[in-house]
């Protein structure tokens, strides 16, 4: 299993969804541009994105790799938000999707486009 925050890292009252764990024990973790952050990256993400947007609460889980985009969930709107890290506080929401399976079904099509 990749390393990705353990139940005690996870914020209050967060729990990874069923179907994020179901594609992250499969296997679906790397679906080029997107790739599951983990380890380190993960953790140095989740720090940064607070410092950077303190008024978030935002829990990390991918990463695109041709610019600064990061799959997160929103835990103020129980959605996931694609935020374009480093941009000014205010212009940093690229995407929003009511749920783990929704942004998996947009990050299948960034993969076929990638091609």
């Amino acid at each position: 299993m990749p390393d990705i925050f353990s139940t005690q890292e996870l914020p209050d009252g967060f729990n990874y969804p069923d179907g994020f764990l179901r594609a992250v024990e499969s296997g679906l973790v790397g679906l080029e541009p997107w790739w599951l952050l983990e380890g380190r990256d993960l953790r140095t993400r989740m720090e940064g994105l607070r410092e950077r947007f303190p008024d978030r609460r935002l829990v990390p889980f991918s990463r695109r790799e041709d610019n600064d985009d990061v799959a997160c969930w929103d835990l103020d709107s129980d959605t996931v938000r694609v935020i374009h890290d480093f941009a000014a506080p205010g212009r940093e929401n690229r995407g929003e999707y009511a749920s783990f399976y929704d942004w998996l079904r947009a990050a299948l099509e960034d993969f076929i486009e990638h091609e």
